[in-house]
C-alpha cells in the first residue's frame, strides 16, 4: 500500500462523505485505474475497457453517495450498489478496497484460485458485493428484488445498479423495467455506462457499419417508454454525476435511469474508444505508458 492509498483509508474512515470534493473523488478514480490496471497485468486476465470508463461514477458513489460501512458490510440499513456488468468487476473491487472493506493488497490475488475476488461478483465470499453478477441482466433484476424488497419490510435505503450499454439488449433488462414501473420503485436508481462499444466493436471498416447498442436518444426514448424517469449525464465529470445523481434522489413515484455517456478506456489515450480494450492484458511497454500517463509514482502504484 503506498502512503496515498493508507491517508485515503484514514480518510475513509473519520471523513463523511460530503467532505470529498469533486476533485478529489476524480483523483480517486485516477488512482483506482492505475490498481486496476496492476491486477489485471498480475492476473494476465480481465477487462480494462470497461472499468476504466465506470471509475469516476463508482469513485463517486463510494465516496460520496452510498451510505455504506466498511466495518460493517452487512449493516441491514446500507444502501444497496449491484453492479450488473459484472465482467467489470475488478473495478468494483478496486473500489470497495480503496474505501476500506479490506486490504488494498489483496487486490494482487484477482482472478486467482481460491480468491475472494473471482472474475464476476460473489456476495457469498466478497465484502461489500450486495448481488453476484455475470450473467448480463441478472444483476439487473437482482437490484429489482432488493428494491422490492425494501418497499415490502418498510426500509427505506437506495438501491443503486450499473448496466452496460451492450447489456441492454438482454431481454431481461426490460422485463425487469417493466416489473419496476408498475411497482413504482422510487428506491431504484439505474446507471448505464454509455460507452458505446461492446465486446466485438462493429462489422466493418467504417463508421457507418460499427455496431452500437443504440444512440444516446435511442436508448434514453426505450427507458423512457417503458415508464422510467431518464436523465442523461456526463459520466466522467464527477461534479455533473453527484448533481443528477441528487436531482434522480428527489424522484418520486418512478424509478430513475441515468444514460452516462462515457468513453471505453477513458484515461490511457491508446485505449480510449478502442473495443479491443474490452478484455486485454497490456504488454510491458503498454503497461508502462498507461502508467505513466496515468500519473503512477515511479516503484509505486500512485
Amino acid at each position: 500500500m503506498t502512503n496515498e492509498d493508507a491517508e485515503l483509508k484514514g480518510a475513509s474512515m473519520t471523513q463523511t462523505l460530503s467532505q470529498y470534493s469533486a476533485a478529489e473523488i476524480a483523483d480517486i478514480a485516477r488512482r483506482a485505474r492505475i490498481h486496476i490496471l496492476e491486477a489485471v497485468a498480475h492476473a494476465k486476465g480481465g477487462h480494462v475497457g470497461g472499468p476504466y470508463s465506470a471509475a469516476d461514477m463508482l469513485a463517486a458513489l463510494y465516496f460520496r453517495v452510498l451510505n455504506v460501512r466498511p466495518e460493517e458490510p452487512n449493516w441491514p440499513d446500507r444502501d444497496r450498489f449491484v453492479l450488473s456488468k459484472g465482467h467489470s468487476s475488478i473495478a468494483l473491487y478496486t473500489m470497495l478496497a480503496m474505501r476500506g472493506f479490506f486490504p488494498i493488497e489483496e487486490l494482487k490475488t484477482f482472478d486467482s484460485i481460491n480468491s475472494r475476488l473471482q472474475g464476476h461478483p460473489d456476495m457469498t465470499v466478497t465484502p461489500g458485493v450486495d448481488m453476484s453478477s455475470g450473467s448480463l441482466g441478472l444483476g439487473f433484476a437482482g437490484a429489482l428484488g432488493i428494491a422490492l424488497g425494501a418497499r415490502a419490510m418498510q426500509r427505506d435505503f437506495m438501491t443503486y445498479v450499473m448496466l452496460g450499454d451492450g447489456e441492454c439488449n438482454e431481454g431481461i433488462v426490460w422485463e425487469g423495467a417493466h416489473v419496476a414501473t408498475r411497482y413504482a420503485l422510487d428506491n431504484l436508481i439505474a446507471i448505464v455506462d454509455h460507452n458505446k462499444l461492446q465486446q466485438f466493436g462493429w462489422r466493418g471498416e467504417t463508421t457507418a457499419e460499427r455496431i452500437t447498442p443504440y444512440t444516446g436518444s435511442q436508448l434514453a426514448d426505450r427507458w423512457e417508454a417503458f415508464g422510467w424517469q431518464v436523465f442523461e449525464v456526463d459520466g466522467h465529470d464527477v461534479q455533473a454525476f453527484l448533481d443528477t445523481i441528487n436531482q434522480a434522489k428527489a424522484v418520486q413515484g418512478s424509478p430513475v435511469v441515468l444514460i452516462a455517456h462515457t468513453i471505453k478506456g477513458k484515461g490511457v489515450s491508446y485505449m480510449e474508444g478502442d473495443y479491443t480494450w474490452h478484455s486485454r492484458v497490456p504488454t510491458e511497454e503498454e503497461f508502462a505508458i498507461a502508467m505513466q500517463e496515468l500519473g503512477a509514482a515511479e516503484g509505486g502504484t500512485t
